[in-house]
């Protein structure tokens, strides 16, 4: 469903499951792909299980949120390292989904932070460190704009903590948010 053009799947969610699909921009991708791949897969339609509510998170839930805020350089220099890594492990795989015919322009996955980037090495008009650059910075960016909602919006009740150590964030959301 997620390779298939959004009109596409929104037409065919349109006959699986009329209801579904009136409820849905046809633009929808995310959506449209689930709610498609939901009735294919159980022969039910999405708003059928969502108004059952039997198990998983359907009933009553204790939920405790830690917010993690870490020192912006310490985590500039982890994005750098970790994009770096990833181009350098990813690189085949990125360009092999570029190279499907089967793929439609307004894929999801295309969206994804470093796929254009290494599109254009591929396609000559970047070489590999601007693309690690160019997807680093689109990384920060959307990390400070994550930082920012995560600060105005939930509610002063979720924690907040900025540690970096694994140890030292397990023990506070033992001692702060578990009680």
């Amino acid at each position: 469903a997620r390779a298939t053009p959004v009109a596409d799947a929104h037409a065919q969610l349109a006959h699986l499951d009329p209801h579904g699909a009136a409820r849905l921009r046809p633009t929808d991708s995310t959506r449209v792909a689930r709610a498609l791949e939901v009735v294919r897969s159980t022969g039910r339609p999405l708003h059928e299980w969502q108004s059952e509510r039997i198990g998983g998170i359907g009933g009553e839930i204790a939920l405790s949120a830690l917010i993690l805020l870490p020192d912006r350089q310490w985590l500039g220099e982890r994005i750098d390292r970790r994009f770096r890594e990833m181009v350098d492990t990813g690189r085949t795989e990125v360009a092999a989904l570029l190279g499907r015919t089967d793929v439609p322009p307004d894929a999801p996955v295309l969206r994804a932070i470093g796929v254009a980037e290494i599109g254009q090495v591929l396609r000559g008009e970047i070489d590999l460190e601007q693309a690690e650059a160019m997807g680093a910075l689109a990384t920060r960016q959307y990390a400070k704009r994550q930082y920012t909602w995560f600060r105005r919006q939930p509610p002063p009740t979720w924690h907040r903590n900025d540690a970096t150590e694994t140890n030292v964030l397990v023990e506070y959301f033992e001692t702060k948010c578990l009680q």
